[in-house]
């Protein structure tokens, strides 16, 4: 016998009917191929009928004992059961569309959008979460983005962004001022010796009219703070911890600052600071440029700082940092943070590099490390 193409290959044919038509020609019945495959008669009433599947074994049979391409038939089976399948449901459509574009599954698992089989109830948080109409719009955010390289936002930034500002629209503050502002870091320059002195942060942010907080950031997203503006007169500043250090902490918090006290984003760009300390030393734009002076001279005075190091360079013993660090009133952690940054050295010193974390959240709500803030619908 020679090998034939087995007829009504399209998706909608069965290959049973194949099967049939191919028993026809040899005027064969079901009783004589299964006597022939050494099955039962049962056997081939069902693969003709569609009710059994033809195996790739099966197939092999078939082909030899009725001269047809089992490859054929095998593609006619899977063509056949791909045509009859249940249509998936729409809740697919909807994650996949999310999921290529933000970080659906970690926005699910942090509570920022809803465990649901029910694509119309998805797509209507996603939308409200990011302020659009339709899953195919892009959300509306222009922004400033300072990253170590060039490129979009990420998804994962935005979905991180976009979590400050819906927490931030929902925080009561004192009225803004840029002087209110300048006093509270005045106040908290007093909070630098300590890592307890975090604790202070989020009421003397409150009463300058900043709306801080603090959401945790995605894996890989490398996002340290932010810092834009609801209104005129209503600044956010958002930070990650993405480092529990308390160099990092307070780097960040004034780096942001600066761009508030400055002004910088009110024309409603978001000022987003990714990968903050590879800027350190590089060349970037002017609004960076001074809000990286703004931080490191919160954190420690450059001059104090730039004779310090000029004067120890290339031996930092512990005693004389611990001794400077007492006389600029900070922690030992603000100091050996900046020396890593200038030496490139990262493992000197590193056990004065303290953990803040658990001291902020002792007197504000995160959102992540297992917590959500409940801002409602």
């Amino acid at each position: 016998m020679s090998d034939t193409e087995p007829e009504g290959s399209h998706p909608a044919a069965s290959p049973g009917e194949a099967v049939r038509a191919a028993m026809e020609r040899l005027g064969w019945s079901q009783s004589d191929l299964g006597y022939v495959l050494g099955v039962t008669t049962a056997t081939i009433s069902q693969i003709i009928a569609g009710k059994r599947g033809i195996s790739p074994a099966m197939a092999k049979a078939l082909g030899r004992a009725l001269g047809m391409a089992p490859q054929a038939l095998v593609t006619m089976q899977a063509e056949w059961e791909l045509h009859h399948a249940d249509e998936p449901s729409p809740i697919v459509d909807a994650r996949a569309q999310l999921l290529s574009r933000y970080p659906l599954r970690e926005m699910v698992k942090r509570g920022w959008l809803p465990e649901t089989d029910k694509p119309d109830e998805l797509e209507r948080r996603a939308c409200r979460f990011f302020g659009i109409g339709a899953l195919d719009e892009s959300p509306h955010l222009a922004h400033a983005a300072r990253r170590a390289k060039a490129g979009d936002v990420s998804g994962h930034q935005l979905a991180w962004l976009f979590r400050v500002r819906q927490i931030a629209k929902t925080m009561q503050v004192e009225p803004f001022s840029v002087a209110q502002l300048k006093h509270a870091m005045a106040r908290l320059s007093e909070a630098r010796g300590e890592p307890e002195g975090v604790r202070h942060v989020p009421r003397v942010m409150r009463e300058a009219g900043v709306r801080f907080v603090v959401v945790e950031a995605f894996p890989s997203s490398e996002i340290d703070g932010v810092c834009f503006w609801l209104d005129e007169s209503s600044p956010v500043i958002g930070v990650s911890l993405r480092f529990d250090r308390i160099d990092n902490f307070w780097f960040v918090l004034a780096h942001e600052c600066t761009h508030a006290i400055l002004g910088h984003g009110k024309d409603g760009a978001f000022i987003i600071d990714a990968d903050l300390t590879s800027t350190i030393g590089r060349e970037i734009m002017e609004e960076e440029r001074l809000a990286n002076k703004g931080g490191a001279e919160f954190c420690v005075a450059q001059d104090k700082m730039t004779s310090f190091y000029l004067r120890k360079n290339p031996l930092f013993s512990e005693r004389d940092v611990l001794a400077f660090a007492k006389r600029m009133g900070v922690h030992p952690g603000l100091v050996v943070g900046q020396l890593q940054w200038k030496t490139g050295r990262f493992e000197l010193l590193r056990r004065h590099l303290a953990k803040i974390r658990d001291h902020l959240s002792s007197t504000m709500m995160f959102d992540g490390w297992g917590d959500v803030m409940p801002i409602g619908e």
